[in-house]
């Protein structure tokens, strides 16, 4: 995924929170698209591996026992410059990303304002104080926790039209009739108080308020956010519309630790609804709505575009140049970034590789055996209580937090039984799953294009391949005369991909058996875990690509203009020619299934493991 970027150590203050009483729920699971289509999202073990280890100095700690770009065959370079380090993230505001739609327009916030179509009765049953009140009560700033409206001319029809109007115009609040001193009033209160979670009941498909007909049935919006990623977003808009997450549908998914900006579409919900979340949601921002008729879908876009800051640049601004130049003219590497591998000890390709091979101890092992490298206290515990024990209850009773990949994993071995292990094993989430095999395979393709750049360079040769309307072809030596390194894809390893014909293609073969695996065949006895494969360009060169060195005095300042801060006429960062400090602010676009990081480090020339970035940033605050 072009704009899924690995978290790097947390930056000192400056990190917006999310209204109360909004923590995100497990993701729903989504169908797997191909390997080389849009990306699945990287494999996350929530509050396992490395979530919130409460401290700088701890995630610093457990990064020592991390992976490098060494350990995931990403080797080679393609430019001649001389390479320089930089901070990569320090601050999530320095990695900012514009989705591309599909008719090739840059996604970007800049109206606020609900379309006339949009606009809903009810507003006219409240009185201005009412209005108020509701709203306070929606921001969690009304200390009585209802507001109560007398219903001076009470009919069924007075008070279903004011139900509707509180829930309609003040997502987040919930009604009931109440009698009180023998007058009937509405109650409103916050779906998310802690008396509301006993009266309300489970969250439901959109509400059946009537829509026009001549409407589209999807309200597309543009959805702004900072420093959450997408499914978690999802989860927090449904929560508050009283949905499920379900019913949004999008193109692609965002990084976490970023500033991103792209387009979802939501069943049957008003853009005046929406829009009152902009009142009560921090990191979130909605706008440009519209309605069409039809959903969004996964691989619909045409790319992402970035806006990177790299900070505490050492290149000099001729290293800069030339290292900007050759991206724009030659590209980079296609490899499969770092966050693809995991970020801890035990790499997912390892567990990708025991799932291939059918060896359901090893995969065991690998997922739940204790592990170097600082963890929460009760990870600790529940590994060690495994190694220990072996005995997956006394092991689950450790985890506070059940959701993680070791709960899920744990609950289904306490459920099946060590006897059943694919079957516990497929407690875990399918996306879950999939993506450790996945990982195996980007491994492979990142190891063998290592081995094709190191022996062909960047020009095609006979036995390469090239897709022609997506059928893949053996070049003659003839053909290579006419084809570039642009043109050159590589296999992921599957059962319906053939290979190249030289001697790095034919490394495919012994590389596999190495790993007790065999191209003939890649089948598994789950069908889930059974590889297709499918092919991925060596090379990729962005377009619209731009640069400039800043120097700044204040490393808190942010240095780049946001898309909510020109809705608010906020003025763009001032830079201080003379400042102390040095940054390269970089832009450019990428097709899906790219990864930025993997451009950045061919201008760095550097490792982008956060293994590597997490020391530098470590001398660089000491």
């Amino acid at each position: 995924m072009a704009d899924a970027e690995p978290m790097l150590v947390p930056s000192p203050g400056g990190e917006k929170r999310a209204c109360p009483a909004l923590e995100d729920e497990v993701a729903h699971s989504t169908k797997r698209p191909r390997p080389e289509g849009e990306e699945t999202e990287p494999l996350e073990e929530e509050d396992g591996e490395g979530a919130g280890l409460g401290s700088g100095e701890a995630f610093a700690e457990m990064m020592k026992h991390g992976l490098t770009e060494l350990d995931v065959g990403i080797l080679k370079f393609v430019s001649e410059h001389k390479g320089f380090s930089g901070i990569l993230k320090e601050r999530y505001s320095d990695f900012v990303v514009h989705e591309v739609n599909k008719e090739g327009k840059t996604v970007q916030l800049d109206d606020l304002s609900v379309p006339e179509e949009a606009e809903q009765p009810g507003s006219e049953v409240f009185t201005e104080e009412q209005k108020h009140q509701l709203e306070q009560l929606q921001l969690f700033k009304k200390k009585e926790g209802n507001v109560s409206i007398e219903m001076a001319d009470d009919t069924k029809e007075k008070r279903t039209l004011v139900h509707k109007a509180v829930k309609t115009l003040y997502p987040g609040l919930e009604t009931k009739t109440e009698e009180q001193e023998g007058k009937k009033f509405i109650v409103a209160y916050h779906a998310a108080g802690q008396k509301a979670l006993i009266l309300t009941r489970p969250m439901a498909s959109p509400r059946k308020h009537s829509w026009p007909k001549s409407r589209g049935a999807f309200c597309h919006f543009v959805l702004y956010k900072e420093n959450k990623d997408t499914m978690e977003a999802i989860n927090v808009l449904s929560k508050f519309l009283r949905m499920r997450p379900n019913v949004f549908s999008y193109m692609g998914t965002k990084d976490k630790r970023a500033i991103t900006v792209q387009e979802i579409a939501v069943l049957k919900v008003t853009a005046e609804r929406l829009s009152h979340l902009n009142k009560c949601l921090n990191n979130f921002k909605l706008g440009n709505f519209c309605y069409k008729k039809h959903p969004l879908k996964l691989g619909e876009l045409r790319g992402n575009h970035f806006t990177v800051v790299i900070r505490n640049i050492t290149g000099t601004d001729d290293q800069v140049q030339q290292a900007m130049t050759s991206l724009r003219e030659t590209g980079f590497i296609n490899y499969y970034g770092m966050q693809r591998f995991g970020t801890t000890a035990v790499p997912t390709h390892q567990v990708g590789k025991a799932i291939l091979q059918d060896n359901w101890n090893e995969v065991i092992d690998l997922i739940l055996k204790p592990r170097p490298g600082a963890e929460k206290g009760y990870l600790v515990k529940c590994r060690e209580e495994w190694a220990q024990s072996q005995d997956p209850e006394a092991a689950l009773k450790k985890l506070p937090v059940k959701r993680c990949v070791e709960g899920q994993l744990l609950r289904g071995l306490s459920m099946y039984g060590k006897k059943n292990i694919i079957t516990a094993f497929a407690m875990i989430p399918r996306n879950n799953r999939l993506m450790y095999i996945h990982s195996y395979q980007s491994f492979m393709w990142n190891t063998m294009v290592s081995r094709r750049i190191e022996a062909f360079g960047l020009k095609a040769v006979e036995g390469d391949l090239v897709l022609r309307g997506g059928t893949a072809f053996v070049l003659s030596a003839a053909e290579a005369e006419t084809h570039s390194i642009q043109d050159v894809v590589m296999p992921l390893p599957g059962f319906d991909v053939i290979y190249p014909t030289h001697h790095v293609g034919k490394g495919y073969r012994e590389k596999l058996s190495t790993d007790n695996l065999d191209i003939d065949n890649m089948r598994h006895r789950v069908r889930d875990y059974s590889l297709a494969g499918a092919y991925r360009r060596i090379l990729i060169k962005p377009s619209d690509v731009s640069w400039s060195v800043i120097n700044y005095d204040d490393p808190r300042i942010s240095l780049v203009h946001t898309d909510v801060e020109k809705l608010e006429d906020q003025p763009p960062p001032v830079f201080n020619k003379e400042g102390k400090y040095r940054a390269l602010r970089m832009e450019f676009s990428l097709p899906p299934s790219t990864y930025a990081t993997m451009a950045i480090r061919e201008v760095l020339k550097m490792d982008t493991s956060i293994k590597n970035q997490t020391q530098l940033n470590t001398i660089w605050l000491n």
